[in-house]
């Protein structure tokens, strides 16, 4: 089985006639300054078949409604519709339903595909038999810190071994980043899980999987991702990572693994370690002995040697402007990964509180018919319709 070769930004390769037609389905927020590079970055791939985008717009601060109108009203190809809840699964949801295609892309409202990227995700589904196909979030950062959180996010130290993160060899996989989906795979378990805030992308590929169905690592599709410009908004999304990470893995038996395992087991080891710091310290102050000086040593050489590892980490970087604030983004997603995870609340898992998961419905008609927009939005065309309320919730 051969797969096309590639350079970072020029993935194309020879195409099979009559290519599929695809629908391209953007949930979007708050993206104003990037949506119209990345809808372009889409439209102007060389696919030799129909192509169509959706976006889902959500409540957002700026003018992305009037930015996604004013596109749409330029190409027919391009249609608007509403996600009131702000949320990515629904947003999702919403383009799905309202889309043509048997063959579907998940794309963020600020990815920017590299050239040939869709001429080698159908391919790879034609050639492999998957039912989604996806590549590497290939992480770039512009300042010195999102630099360090980009390097730490294709490590092993970072992130551990996923492939959509630190690469690897073509094959089967849990899951990849956004994605390129066969229609009926996700309609048949139900499409994307609305209850779920984080994690979507995992869940979704996970009942894929157990109806039997594949999910194929093409490393050759890579998405350039801006990692978050400050510790708060890095903590902020790891914290929710883990918590999340929690969720499936209470959802889903049996899908948890060492590396889940990794951030909330240092947290404790570090928490434990400087608890029993502190009592030695305590201890030795109050009275002698061998034991409280051991103790102490004993207790605080668990995050010691943590700190070093992380140090050392940064040491395999040469510019020091990156390697100075390494430690910092390693340390803040880990803890914060491990916090979240620890202190994942049960109500979060669909179905264990009042509220019951939403999911995409079952198309009744077949896919695209217009009466299945009705369950989540209005389709807004230019000048019609009115935008979503205004707020914020979580993406």
């Amino acid at each position: 089985m051969s797969y096309p070769t590639s350079t970072q930004r020029d993935i194309s390769g020879p195409d099979e006639p009559e290519a599929e037609p695809v629908s391209v389905v953007m949930p979007v927020r708050d993206e104003e300054r990037h949506l119209e590079e990345s809808v372009r970055s889409v439209l102007g791939q060389d696919y030799p078949g129909e192509l169509e985008v959706v976006l889902a717009v959500g409540p957002s601060r700026d003018r992305t409604l009037q930015v996604a109108q004013r596109l749409a009203a330029a190409d027919s190809r391009i249609t608007v519709v509403s996600n009131p809840a702000g949320q990515i699964p629904c947003g999702v949801n919403a383009a799905i339903k309202a889309s043509r295609h048997s063959i579907v892309a998940r794309v963020d409202g600020h990815a920017l595909l590299p050239q040939g990227y869709l001429s080698a995700a159908v391919r790879a589904l034609r050639q492999t038999g998957a039912d989604n196909v996806g590549g590497i979030m290939a992480a770039e950062g512009v300042t010195p810190f999102q630099q360090a959180v980009a390097w730490a996010m294709t490590s092993r130290f970072g992130v551990g071994a996923a492939k959509f993160h630190t690469g690897g060899r073509p094959g089967p996989v849990d899951s990849v980043y956004l994605g390129v989906y066969r229609r009926a795979a996700i309609e048949q378990v139900g499409g994307y899980d609305e209850s779920y805030l984080r994690a979507e992308d995992w869940e979704l590929n996970h009942r894929i999987r157990l109806a039997g169905g594949l999910i194929w690592f093409l490393p050759e599709l890579q998405v350039s991702y801006r990692p978050r410009a400050s510790v708060r908004a890095l903590g902020s999304q790891y914290f929710y990572y883990g918590r999340w990470r929690r969720v499936v893995a209470r959802q889903h038996a049996g899908t948890i693994n060492p590396r889940y395992l990794a951030p909330p087991g240092a947290v404790l080891a570090i928490l434990a370690g400087t608890l029993i710091g502190i009592v030695g310290l305590v201890g030795l102050a109050d009275g002698s002995g061998w034991i409280w000086p051991a103790l102490a040593a004993a207790g605080f050489l668990v995050p010691a040697a943590y700190l070093t590892g992380v140090a050392a980490s940064a040491m395999r970087l040469l510019r020091l402007p990156v390697a100075a604030r390494l430690p910092l983004a390693l340390a803040t997603m880990h803890v914060c990964w491990g916090f979240g995870f620890l202190t994942s609340p049960r109500r979060l898992i669909p179905g264990h509180g009042p509220a019951r998961p939403r999911r995409l419905a079952a198309p009744a008609d077949g896919p695209g018919e217009g009466t299945m927009i009705k369950e989540i939005g209005q389709v807004l065309r230019p000048g019609a319709g009115s935008p979503p309320p205004r707020g914020r919730s979580g993406t």
